[in-house]
């Protein structure tokens, strides 16, 4: 794999990678600390859920306003831009006095958050050749697994000691990258070369185009809605007691249950890449879909089972997971280079819009029918993006 790929990729995927790690750390940390914030401010579970939400809504924004961005100034300076943000704003949490002020650094997290991967994704999928293209997205993607298991660590160690205050602000330590990002990372010469066609941003809409924009939006939003459904709420259904329809374990047994989990999810960001190079993106994927809407419900049901959690919780994480890459390959290899970035912000984040609803609905479905079964049914969007992924082109292979 790396004997035809040059050092530039090698550098734009790490800085990638870096940056999403660095991003699932921040943007996750809040779900290890729904716990203590909820007692200290009095809060409802739905409201918690609005606040996973609004940052989810705030991201989608932010994908869509940074892949604008990344289409104009570059792929590299916007990613660092939003990694700034999100650093900077995680840390502002600790400050958090009152609702809307956690309403408000939420907010600027999910911004940075949906920008870093808009720019991100791009930057890999630019720098790296077709038949490895899938690949890299993948060890890119995993860089959230890494993230969400130092958030995890992070929280197992911090908690329960320092409290949520001292956890989010070691937030702002992501800010350092952004300075290595930006000293180290060459634009891809896909971009620097690019024909200087005018480019406008509805042009995504246009006819040529219309019917897969509309139908990644689609399938985006269906497993966006499983997805954030599901893991927004692990770490609190874990902790619940059992008769409020959790499993019953204490927050600092949740981590390291999550740590186990995100194991799944690396193995699963890695190995998805390959399947995708070598059976095509559909293929690949609807076999991750159909796994994940069996294994998630069998978890949410019997997560009181040490048993349970030890062997279908890595699974849970590897097919929950793993198939996140294929946004990053595939739409970008449905859109050309003038608007590619703005397109693939839009597409994913305006699913990540749709499932902000997700969080807000399984928290107030969690009080009449407890946690477990709000995560089971909402896993049932897998099946969705199991069927919509095949009203789309085969990509594989394809030339940028």
């Amino acid at each position: 794999m790396a004997l035809d790929v040059d050092r530039n990729a090698w550098r734009a995927l790490f800085a990638a990678q870096l940056g999403w790690m660095l991003d699932a750390m921040d943007f996750l940390l809040f779900t290890f600390a729904i716990v203590p914030i909820q007692k200290e401010f009095a809060l409802s579970s739905a409201t918690m859920g609005g606040l996973t939400s609004v940052a989810l809504v705030a991201s989608s924004a932010g994908g869509i306003l940074f892949g604008r961005l990344a289409d104009a100034i570059g792929r590299v300076r916007a990613m660092t831009i939003s990694i700034l943000l999100y650093s900077f704003a995680t840390a502002g949490l600790a400050t958090s006095t009152a609702l809307w002020q956690l309403i408000a650094w939420r907010i600027a997290v999910g911004i940075g958050m949906g920008g870093e991967w808009s720019c991100g994704s791009v930057l890999v999928a630019e720098t790296w050749p077709a038949q490895h293209r899938a690949k890299a997205m993948g060890i890119m993607q995993s860089g959230w697994a890494i993230g969400a298991l130092i958030a995890a660590a992070l929280s197992a160690l911090i908690l329960g000691r320092f409290g949520w205050r001292v956890l989010f602000l070691i937030g702002v330590l992501p800010a350092a990258a952004a300075f290595f990002i930006r000293r180290n990372v060459e634009e891809p010469p896909l971009w620097r070369e690019r024909k200087r066609e005018p480019s406008r941003w509805s042009e995504m809409f246009s006819p040529p185009f219309l019917r897969r924009t509309v139908i990644a939006t689609l399938l985006a939003s269906s497993v966006l809605i499983a997805f954030w459904g599901v893991i927004s709420w692990l770490p609190t259904f874990l902790a619940t007691p059992v008769e409020k329809g959790g499993a019953g374990l204490t927050i600092t047994k949740s981590a390291a249950w999550v740590i186990l989990l995100q194991l799944g999810a690396f193995c699963g960001y890695i190995s998805f890449g390959w399947f995708a190079d070598r059976f095509g993106r559909r293929s690949a994927f609807t076999a991750f879909m159909i796994a994940a809407t069996v294994v998630v419900p069998i978890f949410a049901f019997g997560a009181r089972s040490t048993l349970t959690l030890l062997v279908i919780g890595p699974l849970v994480g590897y097919f929950a997971h793993g198939y996140f890459s294929v946004f990053g390959a595939m739409l970008a290899e449905l859109f050309p280079t003038r608007f590619r970035a703005s397109a693939q912000g839009f597409c994913y984040n305006a699913g990540r819009l749709a499932s902000a609803a997700a969080p807000l609905a399984i928290g107030a479905a969690a009080q009449k029918h407890g946690l477990g079964t709000a995560i089971a049914v909402d896993a049932l969007f897998f099946a969705v993006g199991a069927v919509l992924i095949w009203l789309l082109p085969e990509t594989k292979g394809a030339e940028l």
